[in-house]
């Protein structure tokens, strides 16, 4: 249980949820382990099966709380809600925005300095992590190369410079990606990013993984009551979690690739549980799903300090977070989206 900007969240899946005049009272094993009184909270978002009691589902819908509810990994089932009239302002601002390439681009730049921060980080661990097996002078070329690349980033005012800015930045973190492989390089290597389908095990594992990130930042959005599919940075396209994806930038290299490199390392992840198919797509088999989700599991677990609140969070919650930030950007009350930067 986590109170975080007026949300509270139940992160562990035997919590069942009751009303008490008027406190939301957690349960576990029908003992109380918490209460909140309600007029504190704007949200309550609970993972996992057990739920909440009639009662406390009217009271929130009463006072325009909403109650949301997500599976034990993260995806969005359901939410309650009262009168419409919140979100109907935010999504309506969120899709006024998005029309409007000049006010995107402040968000979308956004998203993508947190992007390249967090790559930049990410060698820049390995580097002092690993000084004396990977090729520090070449990583360190390649991090010098991406803080320029942020300088041009937070400057940047045209969707197509951007774009260009993203896609160099991304090149050049993934040239040095193969480095960070230290274990099992006759099984992991990585010569560059391929998709749909995947050619190998490493790039098997980073779609995998950037799908389950993706489901996690669609079920946070919804939860705050934004439209997962109208991004500010990824165009509108039927079926695509456009502002899903934008969110997701920011965490694809803290959150899926160092977890693939940390599978790999720590021997997690072995060479029999993938498969080559006779169109050269790899894929990962039943055992190996099994294993990556139940490291992911433990992954979303892991205690961090969220940069900008300056509170300890899991990992897993760190979307939920963004996109409240987000949503409170959207509604005026911050003066600027603030990126997720990882240390």
């Amino acid at each position: 249980m986590k109170r975080l900007l007026n949300t509270l969240y139940v992160t562990t899946g035997n919590k069942y949820l009751s009303l008490d005049g008027e406190n939301v009272v957690v349960l576990e094993e029908q003992k109380e382990i918490g209460r909140v009184p309600l007029h504190n909270l704007q949200a309550i978002i609970t993972f996992g099966y057990t739920g909440a009691s009639p009662a406390l589902m009217g009271a929130c819908a009463q006072r325009n709380i909403d109650l949301s509810f997500m599976s034990g990994n993260g995806r969005f089932l359901a939410r309650v809600t009262g009168e419409v009239k919140g979100n109907v302002t935010l999504r309506k601002q969120q899709y006024r925005i998005s029309d409007n390439r000049e006010e995107s681009i402040h968000i979308a730049r956004n998203f993508i300095l947190g992007k390249v921060y967090n790559s930049r980080w990410v060698l820049e661990r390995a580097t002092r992590d690993y000084a004396m097996r990977v090729d520090v002078e070449n990583i360190k070329k390649k991090s010098l190369f991406l803080a320029q690349n942020m300088g041009k980033i937070r400057g940047c005012e045209r969707e197509e410079e951007l774009l260009g800015l993203e896609g160099e930045a991304a090149s050049v973190y993934f040239s040095v990606f193969d480095e960070l492989i230290l274990q099992q390089k006759e099984f992991f290597y990585f010569y560059g990013r391929n998709k749909r389908p995947p050619l190998d095990n490493v790039n098997a594992m980073l779609s995998f993984g950037y799908s389950l990130l993706a489901g996690m930042c669609g079920s946070a959005l919804e939860a705050v009551g934004l439209d997962p599919y109208v991004g500010f940075f990824h165009t509108d396209r039927p079926g695509r979690m456009s502002l899903a994806l934008d969110l997701m930038e920011e965490f694809r290299s803290v959150m899926v690739d160092r977890f693939v490199l940390t599978l790999i390392n720590k021997k997690i992840m072995k060479e029999k549980y993938f498969i080559k198919k006779e169109n050269e797509a790899v894929v990962m088999t039943d055992e190996g799903r099994k294993a990556f989700l139940s490291a992911w599991q433990s992954k979303k677990q892991e205690t961090i300090k969220h940069p900008f609140l300056d509170e300890k969070i899991e990992w897993g919650m760190a979307p939920y977070v963004q996109s409240m930030l987000l949503a409170r950007y959207l509604r005026g009350d911050l003066d600027e989206y603030p990126p997720f930067f990882w240390k």
